[in-house]
C-alpha cells in the first residue's frame, strides 16, 4: 500500500473541499434547523460529477476508486455531515448494480443518477429488524412475469425523495439454510403500492432524507432482480464491506471538522488574559483529537485500498475502521463541544452539529457492536456466516 495521494488525488481532495466551503457551508445551519432536503446543493454537485462518484464512466460516472470516494467522503463530512450525505448517498446502491446487475440494469438505473437526474437508496432495515437482516420479512412472490412485493423497510435514506431502491427481500422462505432465501430486487417509487412515509425529529443529519417504505401488493417486472434469485444476502455482505468503509470516511471528516473548528476557537477564546490555546489541557485535547483522527484516517484508507485490491483481509478491515472512525467522531466532537464550552452547547457553532451527527457513525451500516462480532469471528478464522 502506497501511502502518499497521487497528484489527480490530492486535487480531487482539493477540489472538493473547495465546493463544500462555498457551496455546502453556507446553508449546512439552515437545511439542519429545517430538517430540508437540500435539492440546490444537489445540483450544484452533479455538475460536479459527485453524485456518480462511484459509478463508472461508461455508466456516466466519474469513475473514482473506493480511495478517492473516500478523499470526498471525509472532505464533505468535514464541512457538514447532513448534507455531505445527501450528495455521497445519491447513489446509494449503486454498488449492487454495478457488481450484480445486467448491462440493461446499469444503463438504465445508473446513468440517470450520474447525471443528477435521479436519485436512488438501498432498502434492507425493518421496523423489527436491524442487525439481524437475515430476519428481513418483507416477502416478494412470483407472480407471472413479475414480482409482487410486501412489506415495510425503516430507516431508509434517501427513502422520500429516491426514484428507485434494491429491496432486500424474501424470495424463497423454505430455501434450505439460513441465508439462501434472500434476493435483492429494485423498486421505482412511482409503482402502484408503494409508500414513503418522511421520518423527522432525527438528533443529526438532519438534511438528509430519511423514511419508512411501505410495500402493498406492489408489482415490478422479472427483470428487476438484481443477481441470482437467492444470492441477496452474500451481494449484501460485499455490499457492508464497501459502505462501512464509506462510514468510516464519514467518521474522519467529522472528526476533522470537529478537530479544524476546535483549534480555531481555542486560538480566539481568551480566559484569564491568554488564548486558551495556551493552556497544557487544551493543548492536550487538540493533540489527542489529531492523533486519533489521523490513526482513524490511515485504518479508513486501509480498508479503501482493500476494497480496491479485493485484500484477503477486507471484512475485518472494513469493520475495524468503521468501529474505530466512528467511535473517535464521537470523542472527538464531545471533545470539540468541551473546548467551546457554552458556545458549543448551542447551534450558532458547528461542533454543536458534529456532536449530533457524529452518533449514526455508530448505528447505521451495523452497529458498534456487530462490528466487534464481525472482527472476533474474523480473527478465530470463523467467518461472518458460521
Amino acid at each position: 500500500m502506497d501511502y502518499g495521494l497521487t497528484d489527480e488525488q490530492q486535487q480531487i481532495r482539493d477540489e472538493i473541499r473547495r465546493f463544500a466551503e462555498n457551496e455546502v457551508a453556507p446553508v449546512a445551519s439552515e437545511y439542519d434547523r429545517a430538517e430540508k432536503y437540500p435539492h440546490d446543493v444537489m445540483d450544484e454537485a452533479a455538475k460536479m460529477g459527485l453524485l456518480g462518484a462511484n459509478i463508472p464512466v461508461e455508466y456516466g460516472g466519474a469513475g473514482y476508486s473506493t480511495l478517492e470516494t473516500a478523499l470526498i467522503t471525509e472532505e464533505l463530512f468535514a464541512v457538514d455531515p447532513g448534507i455531505g450525505l445527501c450528495i455521497t448517498s445519491a447513489a446509494f446502491g449503486a454498488e449492487a448494480l454495478i457488481g450484480f446487475g445486467t448491462e440493461e440494469q446499469k444503463e438504465e438505473y445508473l446513468e440517470p443518477v450520474a447525471r443528477g437526474d435521479a436519485i436512488m437508496g438501498t432498502a434492507i432495515s425493518e421496523p423489527d429488524v436491524g442487525s439481524d437482516v437475515s430476519s428481513v420479512a418483507t416477502r416478494a412472490e412470483k407472480d407471472g412475469d413479475e414480482w409482487v412485493i410486501n412489506g415495510s423497510k425503516m430507516w431508509i435514506t434517501n427513502g422520500s425523495v429516491g426514484d428507485y431502491f434494491v429491496v432486500l427481500v424474501q424470495t424463497d422462505p423454505e430455501a434450505a439454510g439460513r441465508y439462501n432465501g434472500f434476493s435483492q430486487i429494485i423498486v421505482e417509487a412511482d409503482r402502484d403500492g408503494f409508500t414513503a412515509e418522511k421520518i423527522t425529529g432525527k438528533m443529526g443529519i438532519r438534511a438528509s432524507d430519511t423514511a419508512e417504505l411501505l410495500f402493498d401488493d406492489v408489482r415490478v417486472p422479472e427483470e428487476n432482480l438484481v443477481g441470482n434469485r437467492g444470492g441477496g444476502f452474500l451481494q449484501l455482505m460485499q455490499f457492508f464491506d464497501e459502505t462501512r468503509t464509506a462510514v468510516a470516511a464519514q467518521g474522519v471528516g467529522i472528526a476533522k471538522g470537529a478537530t479544524e473548528r476546535a483549534l480555531e476557537y481555542a486560538q480566539e477564546r481568551e480566559q484569564f488574559g491568554q488564548s486558551i490555546s495556551e493552556f497544557q489541557a487544551i493543548q492536550h485535547k487538540l493533540a489527542d483529537m489529531h492523533t486519533r483522527t489521523e490513526a482513524a484516517r490511515q485504518l479508513t484508507y486501509k480498508s479503501a485500498w482493500s476494497v480496491d485490491e479485493a485484500e484477503d483481509q477486507l471484512t475485518m478491515l472494513a469493520s475495524m475502521a468503521k468501529e474505530f472512525a466512528s467511535r473517535v467522531a464521537v470523542d472527538v466532537a464531545d471533545e470539540a463541544v468541551q473546548i467551546h464550552g457554552g458556545a458549543g452547547f448551542v447551534d450558532d457553532f458547528d461542533v454543536e452539529r458534529f456532536y449530533r451527527d457524529a452518533k449514526i457513525t455508530q448505528i447505521y451500516e451495523g452497529t458498534t457492536e456487530v462490528q466487534k462480532n464481525i472482527i472476533g469471528r474474523e480473527l478465530l478464522g470463523k467467518g461472518t456466516f458460521s
